[in-house]
């Protein structure tokens, strides 16, 4: 396998069958009018490769916050159903786990829906633990 990271809205955009594993209902409009509004506060994506077909994928931000100083988020972490059980999750964080270190954030952060009990025995297993409680308000009725 192999990692490469994206930052320009080009490059991701050719990822939209692998976003679409976590969102069925993206298509390419939508997906392209969000990544222009994440491009400006510095989103990338790091992306797992086997024989040049895109198997894995992480967004991710770099951010500093009061209570934590400089840290470093994961943002819908993918991998093809195809492709699970195989080291793809294990490579894309160990990936943003070092470069967090080598940008000096003092942290990593993720947010794992409630219900996604495989995911958060992934990232227990990796290292992560819960520091608190993501609450949202929907400001929308179908939210």
């Amino acid at each position: 396998m192999q990692l490469k990271e994206l930052s320009t809205k080009e490059e991701m955009l050719e990822q939209l069958p692998l976003i679409q594993q976590l969102y069925p209902e993206f298509n390419e409009p939508i997906y392209a009018n969000l990544l222009d509004e994440m491009l400006p506060n510095n989103y990338k994506q790091v992306v797992a490769f086997e024989n040049e077909i895109p198997i894995g994928l992480s967004g991710f931000w770099v951010g500093t916050k009061l209570w934590c100083g400089k840290y470093l988020e994961l943002d819908n972490v993918i991998v093809h159903p195809n492709h699970r059980s195989k080291g793809v999750g294990k490579l894309l964080t160990t990936y943003l786990n070092q470069k967090a270190i080598e940008l000096g954030c003092k942290l990593v952060a993720l947010d794992a829906y409630t219900t996604n009990f495989s995911a958060h025995k992934f990232y227990y297993n990796h290292g992560f633990v819960p520091k608190g409680f993501h609450f949202v308000k929907f400001l929308e009725e179908n939210g």
